[in-house]
């Protein structure tokens, strides 16, 4: 069992540097911490110079450390993250086993830590993972208390939740709220509960509203915070069902299981109730919000990910949850080599805009770890069988790590077209380019290229609907 430790490491941290930062969020983030890092003020967020209130700071002062200890434009932002999110998963498999033992404990540790959502966030410099670390561990924390009335890791539950409104403000308050199924909210309100709570969480809001007075308090809490709940101006809308398929997809190849969760006797226990009440009131509050990404529903996987570890431990050796369940994960294993000719389009464009791949004989190749899987299972040897559907994820997973990111690389980051045109850049401006080009250019470059009609230069950068960027003279 403990060979998964090093074999962990390997997978969340080889291939960090293989593409360049992408989307929209993770240049600007990584942009922001970088200026933090060479200014000194961890205190005020800045993007080029101006004052930047989209998120709060605990990602930029982990990310700045990473530049400070010399690490490279992308293990800065990236080396943080994957080492938080390995963390997680030892404090994740520590407190399920004090909580329900070591078999339930290795199955949700399995299941989460081989998930297509956590190996996907851990791999990224954007503050869902930091904030779903720390949250998870402060809600995970609180399970003696929820059961027997232990009030002793109340502190530390507290001091968690502060680090996890510094990573995205009032959010995991909110996402907190099934903690108060115990009814006892005098115990989350002693001093010695909120003080914790107040150290770690008020300083940098206080500190950040003095310097930058009431701009600070409209853009980030009206705009950014209530505004992704209530208002379509940030052009992240999505239809009320959009959580379901992505839930699902962020549990491959463990999807399946997810039956197991919803259970008679998930509700017994209060752990278990708890559990249970923590994913289904996180998935009706981002479901209910206006705006709507991916990246949201991230805190609810641990509890998710528990819940299967949980079902599948007690699920009889010989029942459907063995055979069936375990082997349709199998199955499922399929989608990875499938991946490898769709997942940079995906990246670029979105999973719903990539056409069908041809059929290829690789796709073949899960098929027999599926009749392996399905007669371990059928042979009661459940643990074993959960352990091969885990190492193939994970060798899949490094298959597409190896194969697939430097055409991510090429498709979705400015990284490639800025070593194209660093010699030239004096020559350069932005014609027409997407706001993922555009934010890449600028962390790159360290400072945003002129538009070109602003300052025309000789040569261009241009980019069509769903196609890389090119460099070319200008009109």
């Amino acid at each position: 069992m403990w060979l998964a430790v090093p074999l962990a490491g390997i997978l969340y941290f080889y291939g960090l540097t293989g593409a360049g930062l992408l989307g929209p969020d993770e240049p600007r983030y990584a942009s922001v911490a970088r200026q933090m890092a060479r200014s000194g003020d961890w205190v005020t967020p800045r993007l080029w110079g101006e004052p930047w209130f989209e998120k709060p700071p605990l990602l930029y002062w982990m990310t700045s450390a990473g530049f400070r200890l010399g690490l490279g434009p992308e293990l800065a932002p990236r080396l943080p993250v994957a080492a938080l999110s390995l963390a997680f998963l030892g404090f994740y498999w520590w407190i399920l086993r004090r909580e329900f033992g070591a078999q339930p404990a290795w199955y949700a540790v399995l299941i989460l830590g081989t998930s297509a959502g956590w190996v996907g966030f851990s791999q990224i410099g954007v503050t869902d993972l930091p904030l779903t670390a720390t949250f998870s561990a402060a809600m995970l924390l609180a399970l003696p208390w929820l059961a027997k009335g232990d009030r002793r890791p109340l502190p530390l539950t507290a001091a968690l939740l502060g680090l996890a409104v510094l990573a995205k403000g009032l959010v995991p308050l909110v996402l907190a709220l099934p903690l108060l199924l115990r009814g006892r909210l005098r115990d989350l309100v002693r001093w010695r509960v909120v003080a914790p709570f107040l150290l770690l969480a008020l300083p940098w809001y206080v500190l950040c509203y003095l310097r930058n007075g009431r701009t600070f308090l409209d853009v980030f809490f009206w705009q950014q915070q209530f505004g992704r709940f209530t208002s379509p101006a940030l052009q992240h809308l999505q239809p009320w069902w959009f959580y379901f398929p992505v839930l699902l997809g962020g549990l491959l190849p463990w999807t399946p299981l997810a039956l197991l969760v919803m259970r008679r006797g998930e509700w017994r226990d209060p752990r278990r109730a708890f559990l249970v009440a923590w994913m289904l009131f996180g998935f009706l509050f981002f479901s209910l919000a206006v705006n709507k990404l991916p990246g949201y529903v991230l805190p609810l996987l641990p509890a998710t990910c528990a819940l299967m570890g949980i079902s599948l431990a007690e699920a009889p050796a010989t029942g459907f949850a063995s055979a069936g369940l375990i082997g349709a994960c199998s199955l499922l294993l399929v989608l990875f080599p499938m991946a490898g000719r769709t997942l940079p389009a995906a990246v670029v464009s979105g999973l719903t805009h990539v056409p069908k791949p041809p059929l290829e004989w690789t796709w073949l190749l899960p098929a027999g770890v599926s009749v392996l899987v399905w007669l371990l299972a059928r042979r009661c040897r459940r643990w074993g069988a959960v352990s091969v559907v885990a190492a193939t994820t994970a060798a899949w997973i490094l298959w597409l790590k190896s194969t697939s990111v430097a055409e991510i690389d090429r498709q979705a980051s400015a990284r490639t077209l800025w070593r194209e045109l660093e010699p030239r850049r004096a020559e350069v401006c932005i014609e027409t380019v997407n706001r993922n080009t555009r934010y890449g250019l600028n962390y790159y470059s360290g400072e945003p290229l002129p538009d070109c009609a602003t300052e025309p230069r000789p040569l261009a950068v241009r980019q069509a609907a769903g196609e890389p960027p090119s460099l070319a003279p200008s009109r």
